[in-house]
């Protein structure tokens, strides 16, 4: 087998880490995701409500995500309780779908070595600790832009944050999320070189909210 495939294969079963210890990480990454953009690749397909007609999601919570310097943990061991349905239902106002919070828990929660309660306390304490930018939600109609600017205009909300701090990433040629580094106490911090990907496409669909 030549090496640089040899590298590539062990990179990538290091990336992920299946089942290691709960509470053992380094910060946190905070996904946000631009609802229009997975209602269009996924969310319509499904039947989604969070994609109906009038519903005004725009940057909802994908997740809180414990992440170590370089890869990051999921589906760990834990004893803690999993989440009630009351739980989930209370975090479709930022996350969309009671659905979507029940698997964030059951994949990255679990990581957080904290009782389901608590982490989706958190995860609410850093989605409100974040300035979303208004004038992405007054757009009417779909634009093209490259994803640097979404970055800037968080950029200017956010005097907290700095370029490295944060990084914006496309699917299928969409503005698809922001990812937002995190200390364990929620203070904004350095991404990891291996979180650090931003989307290089220069004309991006970013379509606007329904």
């Amino acid at each position: 087998m030549k090496r640089w495939l040899l590298a590539l294969i062990c990179a990538a079963g290091m990336a992920q880490a299946d089942g290691e210890p709960a509470g053992v990480f380094d910060y946190y990454v905070m996904a946000l995701s631009w609802t229009p953009t997975w209602c269009t690749l996924e969310g319509d397909e499904r039947g989604s409500p969070q994609c109906g007609d009038g519903q005004g999601f725009g940057f909802t919570l994908h997740g809180l995500w414990p992440q170590y310097e370089s890869g990051w943990p999921a589906y760990c061991p834990t004893v803690m309780r999993a989440p009630s349905r009351g739980m989930t239902g209370d975090m479709v106002d930022i996350m969309g779908t009671s659905g979507l919070a029940w698997h964030q828990w059951r994949k990255h929660g679990v990581c957080s070595g904290l009782e389901a309660r608590d982490y989706f306390a958190l995860s609410r304490l850093a989605y409100e600790s974040v300035e979303r930018p208004d004038l992405l939600r007054r757009l009417t109609s779909e634009v093209r832009v490259a994803a640097s600017v979404i970055e800037e205009a968080f950029l200017e909300v956010n005097p907290q944050l700095e370029p490295d701090m944060l990084t914006v990433t496309c699917r299928a040629n969409r503005i698809q999320e922001v990812r937002i580094c995190l200390t364990r106490e929620l203070e904004p911090r350095t991404c990891g070189a291996d979180v650090i990907r931003d989307c290089r496409s220069p004309d991006a669909l970013f379509s606007p909210i329904r």
